[in-house]
């Protein structure tokens, strides 16, 4: 007679007690090793709570822009005026913030705790999904984890930027969906109390920034599946409070909301761009990808389509706006932890597959108790290892980076747009992602080049006309303009530069402060012609060109 699955197997010898312990090895090792990127991401993101300039072009303005909502004031203001400045975000991030900037003033690190407590939220969430299907708490710590490890979110988490804050909204919002509707067809009812904290989340995200739209349809094509009626009840009066809230916003700034949000965000795409950061994307976080894929398409052949599973085909898709100028690796954020739900429950589902199948023998019970939780741990280190990502500022660091075999620095060339070319210096960072200026966390010397920056506007009477706001908001002047909105503006023929080259020909500013030449070049042209290159200061891999009239 053969044995049946409830048999065990009896008196195991010691080979298979070791064997026994094998899964339990190597998932401790995954664990280990993601828990590793969480350690490094605190170190980097405490690194920047600590630096008072803008490592990140664009903090700055974000970080002004809640200086206007403090204020009681609008960001979204008219470009043509001096001080020629206004915001391209929607308000929520930079409102959340407010009060932080009320006790303690102007500082980034306000900004940069509320995106990196973002990042933790999400973290949390997604764990959160993946324990409520597979109640095994190794796979939904590895799956919160994996979205903290991926490069992108190391890299941008922990900034003065709110894309990380709209994530963590969609992932709330798509989360509470999946509950709501699990438990609506479990009770029988409806419960439209969470389903309009599903509305409310997504309206959050939106208003965020404007990216959630992808969330939004895929929100709303998930519930028409399931029922068109319904669907339909829910997204007019959504698409009514949206709308209203846009037309509000949009009359009490006088037509500065819609110009500078939508207007000035119709940036051109570059198909070569958008395919590299594909490449990346897949490259690094392959694993998640990959299984996330597959369990879409199981889902959509075998069962039916679950919220995580239209979200992640959705967000993916969207990502593809990366590709316009401007924009970059963070647009895969949405994407990355829509991967990390659908992986974690791709892989419970096959561990509870397993435990269901009725193995011929116990044997074959026991050895898929073993070898499948034991595969899966290896895929998550192979999976870690292709993120790799460290800095090596140090001795710990270096000495871990080199007891795994990585290097311990690369050679980067400064960025020079306003100055001669340099040659390549080490940098204590190490990234699987490439060259890359992110993740290095800031150092003494980058301090005092920032402090430098300072002392020469401070040696002038007027705020300076530069790329980086923080240098004005360090001496409590005025921020003058926002380089990338303005080139953005002036590309789409919506702004007048004549109050501005008028003032920059009357050489009416002591100092110009360049970073990446981002004006449009009616601008850089005049500042050719009537300023002069002074000094060159180094910050954060960049050269800043500090110059004074002619």
């Amino acid at each position: 007679m053969s044995a049946t699955l409830t048999e065990t197997p009896n008196r195991p010898t010691t080979w298979e007690t070791v064997v026994s312990w094998l899964p339990k090895i190597v998932i401790g090792l995954a664990l280990a090793a993601f828990v590793g990127y969480f350690i490094v991401y605190v170190i980097y993101a405490v690194e920047l709570f600590r630096f008072p300039f803008d490592y990140d072009q664009g903090e700055g303005f974000e970080l002004m822009d809640t200086v206007y909502f403090s204020r009681g004031e609008w960001p979204y203001r008219d470009n043509d005026a001096y001080p020629f400045y206004s915001s391209n975000y929607p308000p929520l991030f930079h409102v959340v913030i407010v009060p932080l900037v009320w006790i303690f003033g102007p500082k980034y690190w306000t900004g940069r705790l509320i995106s990196f407590l973002g990042t933790l939220v999400t973290a949390a969430a997604i764990g959160y999904a993946v324990q409520r299907t597979g109640r095994r708490p190794w796979l939904s710590v590895l799956s919160g984890l994996a979205f903290l490890a991926s490069n992108y979110v190391y890299h941008v988490g922990p900034l003065f930027r709110q894309h990380m804050f709209m994530v963590m909204f969609e992932t709330l919002a798509v989360v509470l969906l999946a509950i709501t509707i699990e438990r609506e067809e479990r009770d029988g009812r409806r419960h439209n109390g969470a389903m309009l904290g599903v509305m409310a989340l997504l309206l959050a995200a939106g208003y965020t920034k404007q990216l959630a739209y992808a969330t939004v349809a895929a929100v709303f094509i998930f519930l028409f599946l399931r029922s068109p009626k319904r669907s339909i009840l829910w997204a007019v009066p959504f698409a009514a409070v949206t709308g209203l809230i846009f037309v509000g916003i949009d009359a009490a700034t006088g037509g500065q909301w819609m110009l500078n949000t939508v207007t000035a965000n119709l940036n051109p795409f570059i198909p070569g761009q958008a395919e590299g950061l594909f490449r990346q994307w897949f490259n690094l976080h392959t694993l998640l990808v990959i299984v996330a894929a597959v369990y879409a398409l199981y889902q959509l052949y075998a069962t039916r389509l679950s919220i995580y599973a239209i979200w992640f085909v959705a967000a993916t898709a969207n990502s593809v706006t990366a590709g316009k100028w401007g924009a970059g690796e963070s647009y895969f954020a949405t994407a990355i932890a829509a991967a990390c739900i659908l992986s974690g429950l791709a892989f419970s589902h096959l561990l509870d597959a397993s435990r269901r199948r009725k193995w011929a023998t116990s044997r074959q019970a026991w050895w898929a108790t073993i070898l499948l939780p034991t595969f899966i741990g290896v895929l998550y280190l192979w999976q870690a290892n292709r993120l790799f990502h460290m800095p090596t500022h140090t001795p710990t660091l270096t000495a871990i980076a080199q007891a795994l075999g990585k290097p311990t620095e690369v050679m980067i060339a400064p960025q020079t747009s306003c100055s001669a070319v340099r040659p390549p210096e080490p940098i204590p960072y190490v990234d699987a992602a490439g060259v890359s200026l992110l993740g290095r966390p800031p150092n003494a010397a980058d301090t005092a080049a920032g402090k430098q920056i300072v002392a020469l506007v401070a040696a002038g009477n007027t705020a300076a006309f530069s790329e980086d706001a923080g240098f004005n908001l360090y001496l409590g002047r005025d921020v003058i303009t926002n380089p990338t909105q303005l080139l953005n503006l002036y590309n789409n023929n919506a702004v007048d530069l004549t109050k501005m080259l008028a003032m920059l020909d009357d050489q009416a500013f002591d100092t110009i402060v360049l970073r990446a030449q981002f004006y449009p070049g009616p601008v850089l042209d005049v500042i050719g012609q009537r300023y002069e290159t002074t000094d060159l200061v180094q910050m954060n891999g960049f050269v800043y060109c500090v110059m004074r009239p002619r």
